[in-house]
């Protein structure tokens, strides 16, 4: 029984190059010939879909907030029995969660520690130079739990930068793996959730290349593997997160629908569920003949005028709502509702199946991990089911049912904060701006 061997990519902090670094790599091994998997860590839903076209392997989140460890192992498991190398990224910093208990707090350190994986510090030292050793220190130090095996220098400004850096970590006896220098070519193009979709980025697998010849050049990936260790796992019985809300689901997918998390997906199929794509902006309705239909998030401000002139789509999705649960999460809950405004101030018409309004102009962003409470039974599981997500967007709710009776579900945030009743529910139509991560 053969485990792959992993690594975890972390920062100090978000925006130090994480991403760009971890897809270079993941390239340049899978271009080797090995079997690579990406993870991510956190609830993030884009990064993942960049995991997969670098490795052309699925990736999955670990999330040990929102995960219960028995999916945790199970998610790693499938990855690890499966490949021959496994890259995660962490998010944010490798600290940074929520104030709950050691393990559980939803930080990258958490995710490392379970699966002793070493961790790869990815320091964007612009602005400094040996104080860069003092943070590498201080990650190294924080949490015996984790081992620091090295660090990646990132956005250096010359090779005097780079040697003085190395002094630094020399005081401290820190492996410094390989140095990147300062450039804008190492970049992914960004909006408002995060990176643009994989499916939108521009001629990304030549970005991809770019980005692993970038690292093959300026990182000593031979040196890399061998400090990576054997997944601290076994091949348990399989877990899943949520239970299919059918056998025959209806998902919409397009540029405006996309933000679901694969290992949901993965669990519905191992479950026996068939998922059937449309795609709204092609005006195509839900095919009658599933018995549900999801819509994920995604970026329906983006395209709302398209949305509100899909006709076919709207009138589908009113048919179907007669006899069959419709679910919608956050942008596919703004489409449930009646209008639309998007950022330009244009309000648009959307399936008026839930009695909601949300703008884009008048933004505010929500950021967080939900738990929810179902008031009713539903898609998602019976009333009372608590469910563990995630919310993060930037649309305000402008008018709105708030009669405890048309709510989806009782909300509170991770250190137990209620916040009320959220979403809604008319008819088989539910929904609201949280994603499902599991169900506990």
């Amino acid at each position: 029984m053969t485990q792959a061997s992993g690594i975890l990519i972390a920062a100090p902090r978000s925006g130090s190059g994480k991403t760009t670094i971890t897809l270079g790599l993941q390239r340049a091994l899978a271009r080797r010939g090995l079997r690579v998997r990406g993870m991510k860590c956190g609830p993030d839903y884009i990064d993942p879909a960049f995991h997969a076209e670098a490795t052309g392997t699925p990736s999955y989140n670990l999330d040990s907030f929102a995960m219960s460890t028995p999916l945790l192992k199970a998610l790693a498991a499938e990855a690890a029995f499966n490949a021959e190398f496994i890259i995660a990224e962490g998010s944010m910093g490798l600290f940074d969660g929520v104030r709950q208990e050691i393990g559980r707090t939803g930080a990258s350190a958490d995710i490392a520690a379970l699966f002793g994986w070493p961790v790869v510090l990815v320091l964007d030292v612009s602005g400094h130079a040996q104080s860069a050793a003092a943070v590498a220190l201080g990650c190294a130090r924080l949490d015996p739990r984790i081992t620091v095996a090295g660090v990646v220098l990132n956005r250096v400004a010359s090779e005097r930068h780079r040697r003085l850096v190395e002094d630094g970590m020399a005081r401290i006896g820190m492996p410094v793996l390989g140095a990147l220098m300062r450039t804008d070519t190492l970049s992914l193009p960004e909006r408002h959730l995060g990176l643009v979709q994989a499916g939108e980025t521009a001629e990304l697998d030549q970005r991809l290349e770019h980005l692993a010849d970038a690292v093959e050049n300026a990182i000593d990936i031979d040196r890399l593997i061998a400090l990576s260790r054997p997944t601290l796992i076994d091949r348990d019985a399989a877990v899943r997160a949520l239970p299919p809300p059918g056998q025959r689901i209806a998902l919409a997918s397009d540029q405006a629908f996309s933000f679901i998390y694969p290992h949901v997906l993965a669990g519905w199929r191992e479950a026996g569920a068939e998922i059937v794509t449309f795609s709204p902006l092609a005006d195509e309705p839900p095919p009658p003949d599933c018995d549900t239909c999801w819509l994920p998030g995604g970026y329906p401000e983006l395209h709302a005028g398209r949305i509100a002139g899909a006709h076919r789509f709207l009138q589908g999705l009113r048919t179907f709502s007669t006899h069959h649960p419709i679910h919608g999460e956050c942008g596919g809950y703004m489409v449930l509702g009646k209008t639309l405004e998007d950022g330009s101030g244009h309000v648009h018409p959307m399936a008026g199946l839930l009695p909601v309004e949300t703008s884009y102009a008048k933004r505010k962003m929500h950021l967080g991990y939900r738990v929810a409470h179902l008031l009713h039974n539903g898609v998602l599981g019976p009333a009372g089911s608590r469910l563990v997500g995630h919310e993060f967007h930037y649309a305000s709710v402008t008018q709105s049912d708030s009669s405890p009776d048309a709510a989806f579900a009782a909300i509170m945030d991770a250190e137990e904060t209620q916040l009320g009743a959220a979403g809604h529910r008319r008819g088989f139509v539910t929904g609201s701006f949280f994603h499902a991560i599991a169900r506990e």
